[in-house]
Parts: C-alpha cells; structure tokens; sequence
C-alpha cells in the first residue's frame, strides 16, 4: 500500500482524502497492468478523472471518454473482451450509475473483468434530500462478483483484483469535498507493474463415456474458454462438431442449424450423448437436437457463478480430460453427407436476401480481420448459412443478447485491432447511435442489415398477430447513412452482391457505415420457411 506521504510535496499542506483516495486507487490499477480506462464527465467522479488524466499525460494508461454511460460501459467491455485484461469505467453519482447496469449485466453473464467505479457523495448525505444523491451501494446486486462502499483516503485492490478474474466489480466510492486537488503527479513515481494474478485452478475432471454416436455442440461464446483450447478438446473428442459459430472452426458440420430443422434428419443422427460447451442460445433446432440425446454434458465456466442451477447429466466448470472409444466412423460419414447436401443448397441461393448476405460476409471476410456480429437476425443467419472456416477472430455480446451497446462494444472491440467489420441490424445500430459520438483512430466498417424494424419478429410465432406492425415489427423508416452521414461518419448504401463484396474485400481504415438495403421482412421470412421446407427433401 502506498503511504500519504509520497503524495505530498515538501512544505506543502496535506492534501485532501477524496484526492489521495483517488490517487492511491489509480495508481494501484495501473501497477496491476490495466491499460485502459474509459471516463465519462461529472464533477463527482472529478478526483478520479483528473488522477487517470494524469497517468494518461505521462504514457501510463490509455483515456477514452464518453458522454454517454450506457455507450461508455460498452465501449469498455469491447475492450476487455478483446484485451483479456481489466477495464475500469468511471462515472459521477445519480442516474449515471444506473446507466452502467446493460453493460454490467452482459459482463456478468459472461464473466468479462469490468471494474465498475463509481463517484458517490459522503453516506451522511443519503435520504437526506441532497442533489443527485440516491442508494448507490449494490445497486448492481448479483450481477457484480464483489462489492465494496470505499471512504476515506486509502483502499486495498486486493479483492477487487481477485474478484476480477470471474466476472465485474463495483467500487462505490464516497468522495468528500474539496475534490480538486494539486497538480504534482509525483504520486505516478516509482511504479512496480506486475502482470495480473491468475486464480490457481483445480485438476480437470474426467469426461468418460462408451458412446461412439456422440456430438460436440460449441456455444456461441465457448462459455469464455478459449477458441485454442476448445479445438484441441474437439481434435481430442473426434466427434461431430455442431459449432454456433462456425467462422471459428473450420472443422464444424456446416449447416446443421438449417438442415436439423427437418425431423426426419435430426432423428437420423439423434446421438447417445451431447457434449456442450457454453450456452446454446441461437436455433431451437440444435436445442431440439439436444434434448434428444440419452445422456448431456455441459462444459462452462459461468456454472460457478451465474448459472449454478444449470442441469445436465454431468457438469464440469473447465475443460476435461477426455477418455473415450473410437466414434463410429459411419455416423461420422452420415453428418458429413447431410452438411454437403445443404451446402450445395445454400450456395445455389442467388435471391438477394439477409441469408445470402451472411453467406457473402462469411465467405469473402479476408482471413487477419476481426468481426463483431450482433444479436437477433444477423448472428443467427450467420449460423445458418456461413460454411465453416477459420482465419478470422469473432465476438458477439451473447451473454443476455441485447441488441443494446453493439456499436459501442464493436468500437471496444476495434481499439485492440487493426481491421475490424460489424454486422448489426437497423435496430441494433439505432440504438446505440451515441456510440458514434466520440471518434478515435479505429479502424472499424460498421454493416448495418436494413429491413426497417424487427426482422427476428417475423420468424417468430408473434407474426400476423393484431398489432405486429406496431408492438413487435416497429418500422422505423429512417436511412441509417443519412444519420451517420450527419454524424460526420463516412457512410453508403448497397443493395448487390457485387457490392457486398467489394465493400467486404477493401481494407478497413477509420469509422464507416455500410447499410445493406434487404428485402423487406415478411418476404425474408417467407424466403427462410422456403429455405427450411426444402431441406426435408434435400
């Protein structure tokens, strides 16, 4: 712990506790290796600005600043997600706070090291009337793997670090005034950075079986298990792969989600067991899939945290070692056959649709660049129609799924990149348009899926229901280009394949929109009955 006095300069007064508080918390983060900080204006929050300003003046640290909380506690996830390492955000007291909750939310359900730190006034003013002053203390509840409410004029990091390696924290520190204090930032002296503490891990457990009809079904976010790792376990397994995504492992059955749509193929390879790693949250058809085995195993980290209530047949929080027979090389071969017959089918759709606009994306990414795809139509059509590959790093926000924050988790995300691409729905990039506000040097090409509202809606049973149009399809109208034009944000609109292609094939420099004009939704959705009902009689 640092002392008081490297604070002060010789003959100076003491300085004040919200300052040296403020200055002991910031140093200590940075000599834990954090290299970015995302900040957003207020004057309780001002202690800590003006310390991270300081380390930022002399190289220590990476400041981001936004206006926008809820944009701002995206932004820092994308960055975190990307970097592997803790990303603090901090904010003033009020409403500030709450905006921070979608972000926290997310970062729990995945296990993301967000270090939530926020400004508050002293705990005497509480319930007193006092301006912008509301229960801050654990507002955040369960969603946070530790909390403290920090006063006085210093702070132990030791368990907020800890706790980091499972998930956000929350700081709710109480700052009295004077919150301005001097200018020396001889406090940054003498700096010992180490790398972050990594929780020593239990032995793996074994997975055994006798099953040889066996599958591995990889969820969207692997349940943060490395990508690396996860290969090297389905390499090991030797089963079928059913992966929801499929841009990153190029040994996955290409199409399963479409092709197990039909009854008759999915209880053609009904399996003995299911192995799942992460969540499956894309397709009823691989949940259906599932459930048909005799026997599940799950394979996720986040059953010691969030979801401690998970059932399945037998549950390992890390990966396994594995001790299994030969796979039966004829069910093998059946997956196999089935994959090649819907590639054959998605490759001769030449209607342009949001199906054939995954297929290009997937297909002509080049290998080297990053791709952030969003929640609702875009991440599943990606599923379904891409042909497994690898060469490019994804991320999507699948922890709850919200279409909230996606462009400001994309811009985290591009920060730690040097080529990025973003595929969202106009709902998606309207929502998040505050992300735009604030422009770095990030090189990010933002595909923005038009079909004027809620595409998903249309493929759901909600469809031809009184009032659709108004609760669920929610036409918006309006010409995302023209906003991120005014916005002063490079942008176009397209509405070909060759065109989709040559933007995907260019080299990604700055902020840009693409809006990718589509059929409109009630045909898209007719369009993918289409698709389905073909595949009984592929």
């Amino acid at each position: 712990m640092v002392e008081e006095s490297r604070y002060e300069d010789s003959g100076a007064p003491v300085i004040n506790p919200s300052t040296l508080l403020a200055r002991v918390i910031v140093r200590q983060i940075i000599e834990a290796g954090v290299k970015d900080v995302v900040i957003s204006p207020g004057s309780r929050n001002a202690p800590l600005s003006m310390a991270f300003h300081q380390a930022s003046s002399k190289g220590l640290i990476n400041l981001h600043v936004r206006i926008d909380e809820r944009t701002a506690a995206f932004f820092a996830l994308g960055i975190a997600k990307a970097s592997g390492r803790p990303v603090p955000i901090v904010c003033t007291s009020g409403t500030a706070v709450a905006n921070y909750h979608p972000a926290v939310l997310e970062a729990s359900h995945t296990n993301i090291p967000l270090l939530v730190l926020t400004a508050d006034r002293p705990a005497a003013l509480r319930k007193t009337g006092a301006n912008q002053t509301t229960e801050q203390a654990r507002i955040f509840g369960k969603a946070v793997r530790y909390f403290a409410d920090v006063s006085g004029s210093v702070y132990p990091m030791e368990l907020p670090f800890n706790s980091l390696h499972s998930g956000p924290v929350h700081l709710n520190i109480q700052f009295e005034e004077p919150l301005i204090g001097d200018k020396s930032d001889n406090w940054l002296n003498d700096l010992t950075i180490s790398a972050p503490k990594i929780f020593d891990r239990k032995t793996p457990g074994t997975f055994y079986t006798n099953s040889t009809r066996g599958v591995l079904v990889i969820g969207y976010d692997r349940g943060g298990l490395s990508a690396d790792a996860v290969q090297n376990f389905s390499e090991e397994l030797g089963w079928p792969v059913i992966a929801e995504d499929p841009l990153t492992f190029k040994n996955a059955i290409s199409h399963a989600s479409v092709f197990l749509t039909s009854k008759t193929i999915a209880e053609d390879l009904a399996p003995d067991t299911v192995v799942v790693i992460g969540r499956t949250t894309l397709s009823r058809s691989i949940n259906g899939f599932i459930k048909m085995a005799r026997k599940e195993i799950v394979i996720d980290p986040r059953m010691a945290t969030v979801d401690t209530d998970r059932m399945a047949d037998q549950k390992f929080t890390q990966l396994p070692v594995i001790e299994v027979q030969t796979p039966d090389a004829e069910y093998a071969d059946k997956w196999k056959k089935y994959s090649l017959r819907a590639q054959k089918m998605v490759s001769d759709i030449s209607t342009w649709s949001e199906q054939l606009v995954a297929r290009e994306i997937a297909a002509t990414t080049p290998s080297g660049r990053t791709i952030f795809i969003s929640s609702s139509r875009p991440i599943r059509d990606l599923e379904g129609f891409a042909v497994a590959r690898d060469g490019v790093e994804t991320f999507a926000n699948r922890g709850l799924a919200g279409i909230d924050g996606n462009i400001s988790t994309a811009l985290g995300i591009a920060s730690q990149r040097k080529e990025t691409i973003a595929v969202l729905g106009d709902l998606g990039f309207l929502h998040d348009l505050t992300g735009l506000i604030h422009k770095e040097e990030i090189n990010l090409k933002i595909f923005v899926i038009n079909n004027d509202g809620g595409g998903i809606f249309s493929t759901l049973s909600q469809r031809g229901v009184d009032g659709f149009e108004d609760v669920f399809g929610t036409p918006h109208g309006l010409d995302p280009a023209a906003i991120a034009t005014s916005m002063g944000i490079a942008a176009k609109t397209i509405g070909t394949q060759k065109e989709l292609s040559a933007e995907l094939s260019e080299p990604v420099t700055g902020l840009s929109v693409v809006v990718v004009n589509v059929p409109n939704r009630d045909g898209n959705a007719d369009f993918l009955k289409g698709i389905y009902n073909s595949v009984s009689s592929m």
